[in-house]
């Protein structure tokens, strides 16, 4: 990744869409947005979206299909994994402090784990980018967009 470029945080859904709900309204924004990070290279995820994004996807999978997502995800859309992409790491820890201060800010547990990784992990100078991204406004060091409003931006 070109740590020049500012980094690009993408959460599950923006994958979830792509990957199974092709006649969803914003299938067409979310492709073209996934495209352009592909083009630039300044993509990242966790390692706990994707492992979202496995969880979601193992109701259709098979055993071996889903071993294989959890390596091609990375590789599909040219995105890096925080903190690695290893099944040999430490699930990223919090502690219940930190996740606390971030549920009386009103999230659900997944987005306080998420947004504590992501703030430990990255600079306000990065962007997050969810279909949700109204839950993460008040969680975040950073902006968080919607595919959407982010490629608006880019024009």
């Amino acid at each position: 990744m070109d740590k020049k470029k500012n980094i690009i945080f993408i959460d599950s859904n923006v994958f979830i869409i792509d990957l199974r709900y092709t006649h969803d309204a914003n299938f067409n924004t979310n492709k073209a947005f996934l495209n352009f990070i592909g083009k630039s290279g300044n993509g990242v995820t966790s390692i706990i979206n994707l492992l979202e994004v496995c969880g979601i996807l193992s109701f259709n999978l098979n055993s071996r299909q889903l071993q294989e997502l959890f390596y091609y995800l990375p590789e599909k859309f040219r995105v890096d994994i925080l903190p690695s992409h290893s099944q040999d790491i430490q699930f990223p820890s919090s502690t219940i402090k930190d996740i606390m201060e971030l549920l009386k800010r009103k999230s659900s547990l997944g987005d306080a784990v998420i947004a504590h990784l992501v703030n430990s992990s990255l600079t306000e100078r990065a962007l997050f980018i969810s279909w949700d991204s109204a839950h993460f406004k008040d969680l975040l060091i950073m902006k968080a967009l919607t595919p959407e409003e982010f490629m608006k931006r880019q024009k």
